[in-house]
Parts: structure tokens; sequence; C-alpha cells
């Protein structure tokens, strides 16, 4: 620490060395004066009160995450009602289905955001408000990173949707609207009207996807109150649990219980069995190992093979069951699932949580959930459900879902050979090739093809876009082929079904296997053995090799010039790889200096 370091003098909060500092009157008026403009009061803010920050997401623009703003007068209640004093702010905004080029650029955006935020003004402790895809792995990285005392508010999904008397999911029905339009059965006005179906109330997606999956992560990882995350977001039980997170909060500051009390080892691995037992979405192996790193936790794809494969789907929820977020909510929620997966025996029980209890102290006493959406462990809907590993002589590291691999598609391809396909790849260079070329017949598209799309991931795209879960072409499609292979360095939407095979590392303009492949090449997927290979001789791939070189690279902003500099592979959380260095840096590296 410096001569500088503010954490030397002996407060028992941190906001007192800003408002209350005898020895520095000068800067203790300076720090003081502005925030009595707008009506606090010099008692709120030297009576040893803590400051409890408000990371508010939610903002036009981010419509998912929207309500947190009524939600913060619930939180600030709470925190008031316990001792507290409230300090809204927002960060950065994220909004999965209106960013371009894509919403996890800005991940680590966010994250940044809110270290630069807690790191440089008097908060003793937060409230995270999650919701829309990326914000919360944003929001849990930096409470990771700062480690003061941290607690997320999820936002909830939507209310069910219905479209011609049947459930209609957000971003599911996106892709079963895609295949009608494709086989004539809609227009574009009814393409249209399909999916904002799916769209009815304030909240993230009803289905499966990140949202409620990161979110119900959160929870299994420890960082919400127990039953938090589900809860859909116009529900009075929503406002309510921002209330208790605003006093549970600061309940935190007065234990100093951090981040780095409850987002351990053990605790990573009970969000892995979670994420497999709900049928998670695919990019929550990527934040998890993001949130793992800025806490300095071990924590890699190998835990999500090693304690999640054999992980049974427990929850019937789209786009691995029926049901949308309101039933699993009443089902009971995550708590619901931990409770099977702790009387399984597999589930840390002693991890210790925001409660302030552990895991099984808060699932004690929990009554029976509704069967038809919550599966008991002895009778899951599928036996085996959490992700797969893959490696080979194309990458490193890729990841596949089990759960969403149906009876029909494992019959197509997957029957004359269990767990093995052969077939020819269809390379494109990315989306806009893709939507360009896959009628074109002369590619010769049939059931024995995989689908390649490179140059779509963290330093390609950039930011890794969601392009991965590609349909088959037209002809296919009306002929009952609703689903071909697909192989890709970019990732997929977490409320899609398809089976794809993601994340692919290291990718294509970094120089990645799939930059070497050509049209028509033969492949083997073999799930069994974790590998996929092209068939193709060593001297051949080697000749490629030699022979590729880097693409050059357009930077539309500055915010993408650095991030490429700096940013990881997805197989490693696609980090900002200096920032995965400043761990604990109250404690490590100190409060900053004063202003003047």
């Amino acid at each position: 620490m410096d001569d500088h370091d503010q954490t030397k003098k002996p407060f028992k909060l941190r906001s007192q060395r800003w408002f209350d500092d005898p020895q520095d009157p000068g800067m203790t008026s300076l720090y003081i004066e502005r925030q009595l403009n707008f009506g606090m009061t010099r008692a709120e803010l030297q009576s040893g009160r803590p400051m409890i920050g408000i990371a508010q997401t939610g903002s036009d623009i981010s419509p998912c995450n929207r309500h947190h703003i009524a939600l913060a007068e619930r939180v600030k209640a709470g925190i008031r009602d316990a001792g507290g004093v409230p300090l809204e702010f927002p960060v950065h905004p994220i909004q999965e289905t209106l960013k371009r080029p894509t919403a996890s650029l800005d991940r680590n955006l966010q994250y940044l955001s809110l270290v630069e935020i807690l790191h440089g003004y008097p908060i003793d402790g937060v409230v995270l408000t999650t919701g829309c895809d990326k914000t919360t792995p944003a929001m849990l990285m930096g409470a990771a990173t700062m480690n003061i005392p941290a607690v997320a508010l999820p936002g909830g999904p939507m209310l069910d949707g219905w479209w011609h008397g049947r459930l209609a999911g957000s971003g599911t029905i996106v892709w079963e609207a895609r295949k009608k339009l494709a086989a004539g059965e809609i227009d574009y006005e009814g393409f249209i009207e399909m999916v904002a179906a799916s769209s009815t109330s304030v909240g993230h997606c009803s289905t499966m996807g990140t949202a409620l999956s990161m979110n119900s992560l959160a929870e299994a990882v420890g960082m919400t109150l127990t039953g938090s995350a589900a809860i859909p977001g116009p529900y009075r039980q929503r406002a309510q649990m921002a209330y208790m997170t605003g006093v549970r909060a600061v309940e935190m500051v007065k234990a100093n219980l951090r981040p780095s009390d409850v987002m351990t080892k053990k605790a990573f691995e009970n969000a892995v069995m979670v994420a497999s037992a709900i049928g998670a979405s695919s990019n929550c192996p990527v934040h998890m190992v993001a949130i793992a790193r800025h806490m300095g936790v071990e924590h890699d794809l190998a835990d999500w093979q090693r304690v999640g494969a054999e992980v049974p789907l427990l929850v019937d929820c789209q786009p691995a069951g029926r049901f949308l977020g309101e039933a699993f909510y009443r089902a009971g929620g995550v708590p619901a699932v931990m409770k099977e997966l702790l009387d399984a025996g597999i589930l840390h029980g002693d991890v210790m949580t925001v409660t302030g209890k552990t895991v099984a102290e808060n699932l004690a006493g929990l009554g029976e959930p509704d069967r038809e959406v919550i599966r008991s462990f002895g009778k899951p809907m599928k036996e085996h459900a959490g992700f797969i590993v893959l490696s080979g002589n194309l990458f490193d590291s890729a990841v596949m879902k089990i759960s969403v691999i149906d009876k029909e598609f494992r019959a197509r391809f997957l029957s004359e050979n269990p767990d093995v396909f052969e077939g020819k790849v269809a390379v494109f260079e990315g989306p806009e090739d893709y939507h360009a070329r896959i009628e074109d017949p002369s590619l010769g598209i049939d059931e024995s093809t995989v689908l390649v799309v490179r140059n779509c991931g963290a330093v390609g795209y950039p930011g890794a876009a969601e392009v991965v879960n590609m349909q088959p072409p037209a002809a296919l499609i009306k002929r009952g082929i609703m689903a071909l292979p697909t192989i890709g360095d970019g990732r997929q939407s977490g409320t899609s079904g398809s089976p794809s095979i993601l994340n692919v590392t290291p990718e294509a303009v970094v120089g990645g296997g799939l930059a070497l492949l050509k049209h028509g090449d033969p492949i083997r997927i073999d799930l069994k053995a974790r590998r996929v290979d092209v068939l193709i001789p060593e001297a051949e791939m080697a000749a490629r090799r030699a022979a590729w070189t880097a693409p050059v690279l357009l930077h539309k902003t500055p915010w993408e010039e650095i991030y490429r500099s700096m940013v990881g592979q997805l197989g490693t959380g696609g980090c900002l790889e200096p920032a995965t260095l400043f761990l604990n840096i109250l404690e490590t590296r100190g409060e900053s200096r004063h202003n003047h």
C-alpha cells in the first residue's frame, strides 16, 4: 500500500473516511457539501450509518431490467428501515435484444463500470440489480473484484406469453417462428405477431434462457436471498423481496459478510449442479467461469463436466421442457431444485450464503414442490442432462448442452452409431454469409451436413454473438428436418433448443482450427469420447495452417479496439485478461488517494 492509502485510517465504516474525518476537515467538507444539495443531511452522512449502493441496471434502453427503477424504491425503504443510507447509481446499460453487435461485448464494460464506482465512491455495501442476460454476471464479477458486502436482486421473468392458445416462451418462439416463415406457414406480419406474443409484462425472458438461468445460478451460488431468482417481475413478492434485500444489505455490512465468504469452490460446484437440473443456458459456463476468475476461485470447464454432466434434468421449462417462468416459480423455484439435489446427497449443504445461513439451513422445512414442473431426483425428465466439454483436432474446448437433445434429433443423427455422427461441413464466414447462402442448392446441404459458422467469437465478432443455432435450408424444413448439427466459435441464445457445439476455443480469427475448414470436409462428432475431429490428413491440415493469415479486423468504436486487445477466449470466461489480476482490491491495493 502507498502513503496515500486511506484504508490505514481506523474507521469502522469505509464511508466514514469520506464523510467524517476530523483529522482532515478540508476533504471531509468537500465530500459532504455536494451531497447536501439534494436534501441529504449531515446527520445521515456522519452518523455512522452504512452507505448502501444500489447498482441500477434498469433504463429505457434496458427494458428487461427497467422495473428495477421502481423496485429500487422498495430497496431504499428496506435499507433505511435497517438503519442504512441508500445511494442509487447507474452502471453501463446492457440489453440483450437491442445492443449491436452483441450484448456480451458490454458485459466486461458493465463490470468495469461497477468496479470503478464501488472503488471510487463511499459505498460500504451494495445491492446488485440483475436480470437481462449479461447484467447478472457483470454485477457478480464486479462484486467479486471489489469484495465488499454485496447481495443480488433479480428482476424476475415476464408473465407467461400465449400464442394461439398455447404457451409462447420469450426467445424460444423466435426459433419456431423462423421455421414457420421458412416453410411459408406465416408471413412477415404473422412473424412479428407471433414473436411479440411472448413479451407480456415487465421482466426478462420467461423461458429458461440465459436471464432466468443466470439469476437461478446467482441464487445457487449463494448471492441472492432464498427464493429470489424466479419471482416474476410483476408479482407483489418481487417488490417484497426488494425490500428484504435492502434490509439484508445493511445487516451484511454490519457482519462484514462478503462475496469471498459466499462464492467459494463448493458454491460454484453447487451452481453447476443446479444448472444441469434446471436445463440452464449454454452461456452459463462462460459466465460462471468469469465470475470465479474475478473471485480468485479455481473453477473451469472441466468442473462443468466433472460435477454436472451426470446430474438429471428436473425442471420442465422451455426450451428443454414445456412450461415457463411463472410455473417454475409457483412450483417451488430454485429452492425446490436445490432441496432435491441436497436430499440426493450431491449438493454442498454447508456452503455459506448472503442470508448468513448455510444452504442446508436455508432449505430446511421446505415443502413438496409441484411435481409436474419440478420432478423428483429419482424420476427426472432426463437421466443425464448436464453440459459436456468437447475437444479434438479443431479446437481445445467447446460446450454442448445435452438436455436439449430431443428424441427426434437423436433418432435422426445419433441412432446408427450411438453418440457418434459423421458428415460433411458447410462452412459460413459469419451470420451474414449464412443468411446469404443457406438456401443455395449448390452447397448440397442434406441430412449428413454439419453447419459451421466461424469468425463469431470474442475477438472476431467482436463479443461472441449468439449466431450458432442455425436452422437448415427451407427445403429440408419442408421435409420435416427441423435441425442439423451445428458448430461455431460464437454462442447460442439460451432460449434455443438446438443441440449445438458452441463457444469453440480458440476461435477462428486468432488461428483456431475452424479457420482451416473448407466446405465439404468430412467431420466426426463423438459425444461419448467428447471429441470433434475433421477427417483429413495431418499434412493437409499443416499445409492449410501454413497458408493461413490472420484477418484484418475493423474496430468500429474505441471500446471494440480496447476489448479485442485484452479479451480472452470463451473457454476461459471471455474476461479482460488484465482485469483478472485485480483480486480483492481494497485489501490488496487499497483505497485511491484524495481528489484534491
